[in-house]
């Protein structure tokens, strides 16, 4: 229970303070990150609030699926502030704001952190989706004050969009309420299939899906650099999270139209991952990759219970190497002032420890040597076992390759070649000690995975 308390310090006492914000706000984060991780089984209960029906009593809890995911965002978290304070030094000189700055961007940025750190441990639909909203507004206001570019009218397409997401979620959210009579998730029994269909669009369209997608490229790219690395790797993928607790409560929608969906997450993953090639802006282009990874939710969540560990692996190997590729592109803004790739190339000679970074992430993103090889793992066993060796094992591995070629693709482009005439920059500890931690992390976790896996079972076994 205290994991939860840690992160309430931090929003507190951060924004009353500058450089000290992303000490307090790291070491809250990182604290409650050990705390889950020794206890990543344990389950326990929190009364709030009472309601009456159909809305039902506010709780907080965990079990083993919100321990894994509540791990990862406190750690992810934990990491992006520590890099924040030297990124957003730069970004508020560009911008013409002074240091005092720090006190509302780390209200904000705690604000964003935390509500989805307890979304994920809201035992009640309704407040879940509280928590959903307040991760919505914050992130939209830090795209508002400190993005690029046309920043106002990214931040008001990101809003609209997934503002849009969240009133299809609430009304399914009221239909379950309206059928059981509560809200609380041990209390909900069936999800009518009207329901389940449209917090299924909802989803997609936070996730965002083929064709729901339009948003997401402009708000990745343009938000600032630790927000895009919150945004990507932590709060789209909270869509798969919540379609995963609905599918533990009635399964039904899945059952019926699971093959519809396979297919959809496939082909959001296989045309995001060939988009991926033609972007020339680092920044958009790890935003299509974010789109083809989260097809690899929709394609998982159908393939049964090995299906839905792969669901919870896959948001955890997402998250820790799609941070590490936007804070190494954000590092590449600071020391260079580059987005574009077409300038790019050859920079591992001038910025070894950011380009061995950007190795880690993309490592992560294929499955190789990290976490994400776990996912990969119950993926295919997902597949053989509902489809045997099939045309859906093969479009399964097809996502992968694709995945993996994208990855050392841009790896070739940014990194290795002929090197531009740029000069070897001093990167600060405060960038590099972040994307390290969690490449150690990832490979950490697929040795230590079995810890996850026995989490996991306790739920969906």
């Amino acid at each position: 229970m205290i994991e939860t308390i840690l992160p309430l310090i931090s929003l507190i006492t951060s924004p009353l303070m500058r450089r000290s914000g992303a000490v307090i706000t790291f070491l809250a984060y990182t604290a409650s990150a050990i705390l889950i991780a020794l206890n990543v089984s344990k389950s326990w209960y929190f009364k709030l609030l009472d309601f009456p029906r159909p809305i039902g009593d506010f709780y907080l809890f965990s079990d083993g699926i919100s321990n894994v995911f509540g791990l990862t965002i406190a750690f992810v978290s934990g990491m992006v502030a520590l890099y924040s304070y030297p990124y957003m030094k730069h970004r508020f000189d560009e911008i013409g704001f002074d240091e005092a700055e720090f006190r509302r961007y780390w209200f904000l940025y705690n604000l964003y952190t935390y509500s989805m750190f307890l979304l994920i441990y809201s035992a009640n639909l309704l407040l879940l989706y509280v928590f959903l909203e307040i991760s919505l507004i914050s992130s939209f206001l830090l795209i508002y004050y400190y993005g690029y570019g046309n920043r106002r009218w990214v931040a008001i397409l990101y809003l609209v969009w997934t503002h849009l997401a969240g009133v299809l979620t609430l009304i399914g959210f009221i239909e379950v309420a309206l059928s059981n009579h509560t809200l609380l998730l041990p209390y909900i029994k069936t999800v009518p299939m009207v329901a389940w269909i449209i917090i299924f669009f909802g989803m997609i369209v936070k996730l965002p899906g083929l064709g729901f997608h339009i948003w997401l490229p402009y708000a990745h790219a343009e938000a600032p650099t630790p927000v895009s690395a919150l945004l990507s790797p932590l709060a789209v993928g909270l869509a798969g999270y919540i379609l995963l607790r609905i599918y533990e409560i009635d399964p039904s929608f899945i059952i019926k139209y699971g093959r519809a969906v396979f297919i959809y997450g496939f082909l959001t993953s296989l045309i995001a991952g060939l988009l991926v090639f033609k972007q020339r802006d680092f920044k958009r282009l790890l935003a299509y990759s974010t789109i083809s990874q989260m097809g690899y939710m929709l394609m998982a969540i159908c393939l049964g219970t090995y299906g839905l560990f792969a669901l919870v692996i896959q948001y955890v190997s997402h998250a820790l190497g799609k941070s590490i590729l936007f804070m190494s592109a954000g590092a590449l803004i600071v020391l260079y002032h580059l987005r574009d790739i077409e300038k790019m190339g050859g920079l591992h000679e001038q910025v070894p420890e950011i380009a061995n970074a950007s190795l880690l992430g993309f490592m992560n993103l294929s499955g190789i040597i990290t976490i994400g090889m776990i996912g990969e793992f119950f993926m295919l066993r997902g597949v053989t076992e509902f489809y045997g060796f099939s045309k859906e094992a093969l479009m399964v591995i097809t996502a992968f390759v694709i995945s993996g070629l994208y990855s050392f693709y841009t790896m070739m482009r940014i990194y290795y070649g002929k090197p531009k005439d740029y000069p070897r920059a001093k990167t600060s500890i405060m960038i590099t000690f972040p994307l390290y931690a969690i490449g150690l992390v990832s490979i950490i976790m697929l040795f230590t995975s079995n810890y996850i896996v026995e989490a996991l079972m306790g739920v969906f076994v």
